[in-house]
């Protein structure tokens, strides 16, 4: 396969035959002057060392040169491999019980710990498959929507706590028809849902919930945490436990039986979760056996730079051109090589100029393959061997952070991020950049500078609705904790908060000579009132999301058992 990196250069070929035009022109005109002087015939006997072919050919020469330079500045490229492939993906959406009783600890180090473990594994295994992440209590919501962007999906698993949902309880059914609602539109391919519980079902209807998804081609396997024998309910940030309304110790038992039955009526499986590592191993075995959608395809996975040789081809022209004399040179009187110094330094300049341009591209481009490959340390080397050589490239800050990222550096990810985004204009790359900013910032409760970072993300691509959604869970959990603001995590130390502040402030300068490097591209792109409009959409959203908050826990209120775990 062969194509141009920039076609659009290709367009200044159109100099060529007008070049070509004018040079005869005024050789036509240079001719109708000579007749003024006398017989051409006569003329040409007096000017013995004028060549009349000579002078031609040298144009020739310099526009082959000149149109070689255009179509190596195109970058004209080959495919190397051609890669036929069965794309195996499924799409899965992860419900994970987070009431105070997955707090418990007869399974180490703790129920919902353990479940973080067995989600974080899953998603390190997954390739082609989709993503997505529910949480529930005595209510649900999606933590996630789904997604192939696996480092978010760990990011904002590790943020999962039972204080994220203020009603308690566990509404399986309500989980199950919100996970069933989740999956995208896509035709032919797997859908599982993944419910992670530990068997105490307060609401009922979820055999019923399961028995629809199944009917709707949606698996429900099932992964039962906790002891049979059961384990009292710490409560957090305490060393007490939680008590009924006898004053009696809360024992939170797993109800196996309730599991077995959602998984059958789901046309899954049970899974049970101890604290062996055999739950791990049977939620793989279960996800290879998945009918997944086979996608296949065939495409160039690499192209190879070719410009070098046209490089090559012009500057044989032009040594050539030099070479040549305008004028006949009888017995090599009066040949001169090198009479053009100063072009063929010029010459020499370009060609080592193009040569360390390929070496540049040479690390951008393994160190893609090996960030495709997954081998992050390595590809951060090739990123750096090429920022070494143009430390200005967007391309490589951007790919460098990316690698920092999966890496678990996202403060070093953070640092080129923003180098990248202060000198980016691509409005495509600009949406990744801050997107992938506020993901980052979103995972570190910094709730604020992440709703500034999805504002600049839309502001690069409206379209974006993964970044709308991520805009108004950052808004809706920023209004619940109005510290998350600017800072990280809470603590107790004087000291962690007067390091929160002091990076809130630094981070408060950096946006703030952000906005003013950005200020003309964001009213260029997005308007004042297209920015109102979507902030509007969002609070709207927000509120509708309260009021539910609301309904739902006046509704609570009326229910005759009052659960706390």
């Amino acid at each position: 396969m062969f194509r141009f990196e920039n076609p659009e250069y290709l367009y200044l070929l159109a100099i060529l035959p007008l070049l070509a035009v004018l040079y005869y022109y005024s050789n036509f005109r240079r001719r109708r002057r000579l007749k003024t002087y006398g017989d051409p015939h006569l003329l040409r006997e007096l000017m013995i060392d004028v060549s009349l072919w000579r002078p031609q050919v040298k144009m020739w020469l310099m526009l082959l040169a000149l149109g070689s330079l255009i179509i190596a500045a195109a970058r004209p490229q080959f495919g190397t491999k051609i890669d036929t492939s069965e794309r195996n993906g499924i799409e899965a959406i992860i419900a994970m019980d987070i009431s105070n009783s997955m707090l418990a600890n007869d399974v180490r180090p703790s129920r919902l710990d353990k479940a973080k473990m067995l989600v974080s594994n899953m998603v390190d295994d997954m390739k082609d498959d989709h993503v997505g992440l529910i949480v529930y209590a005595g209510e649900a919501f999606v933590q996630l929507p789904i997604t192939n962007d696996y480092v978010s999906a760990k990011m904002f698993l590790e943020g999962i706590d039972p204080s994220l949902i203020s009603l308690q309880g566990t509404d399986i059914r309500t989980a199950i028809e919100l996970a069933a609602k989740s999956f995208t539109q896509k035709k032919d391919i797997s859908r599982a849902i993944f419910l992670i519980t530990d068997g105490e079902d307060n609401e009922g209807g979820a055999v019923e919930a399961a028995r629809e998804a199944a009917k709707k081609g949606m698996r429900v396997y099932v992964l039962g945490i906790g002891s049979p024998d059961g384990a009292h309910v710490p409560i957090p940030g305490t060393t007490q436990y939680f008590i009924d309304e006898q004053g009696n110790p809360v024992v939170s038992r797993l109800n196996e039986d309730m599991c077995r039955q959602i998984a059958k009526a789901g046309d899954g499986a049970y899974i049970y979760v101890d604290n062996s590592s055999s739950a791990q191993r049977e939620l793989s075995k279960y996800v290879d056996k998945l009918a997944k959608a086979k996608l296949e395809s065939q495409v160039y996975s690499e192209f190879d730079e070719q410009y070098q040789g046209f490089i090559i081809l012009a500057l044989v022209f032009l040594m050539i051109d030099i070479c040549l004399l305008e004028r006949k040179n009888h017995l090599l009187r009066n040949f001169q090589l090198f009479k053009r110094v100063s072009v063929v330094v010029v010459l020499t300049s370009l060609f080592i100029g193009t040569a360390q341009a390929q070496s540049y591209r040479d690390y951008i481009r393994r160190g893609n393959r090996q960030y495709r490959d997954s081998i992050y340390d390595k590809a951060q080397v090739q990123y750096q061997k090429g920022f070494q050589l143009d430390s200005n490239s967007v391309q490589v800050r951007y790919n460098l952070g990316n690698t920092l990222l999966y890496q678990g550096q996202p403060k070093e990810a953070m640092q080129q991020y923003e180098s990248a985004a202060a000198v980016e204009r691509n409005p495509v790359r600009l949406h990744q950049i801050y997107h992938n900013m506020g993901v980052i910032l979103q995972s570190q409760h910094q709730f604020g500078p992440a709703i500034q970072a999805y504002i600049r993300a839309l502001a690069a691509d409206p379209t974006d609705h993964e970044s709308r959604y991520n805009l108004v869970l950052c808004q809706y959990q920023l209004q619940k904790d109005p510290q998350g603001g600017g800072g990280g995590q809470s603590g107790n130390d004087k000291k962690d908060e007067q390091k929160q502040e002091q990076q809130q402030q630094q981070q408060k300068q950096e946006q703030q000579k952000q906005d003013q490097q950005q200020q003309q591209q964001r009213e260029s792109e997005m308007s004042k009132e297209n920015a109102e409009q979507m902030l509007n959409a969002a609070m709207q959203n927000e509120r509708q999301t309260q009021d539910k908050v609301k309904k739902q826990q006046q509704q609570s209120q009326r229910r005759r058992l009052q659960k706390q775990w």
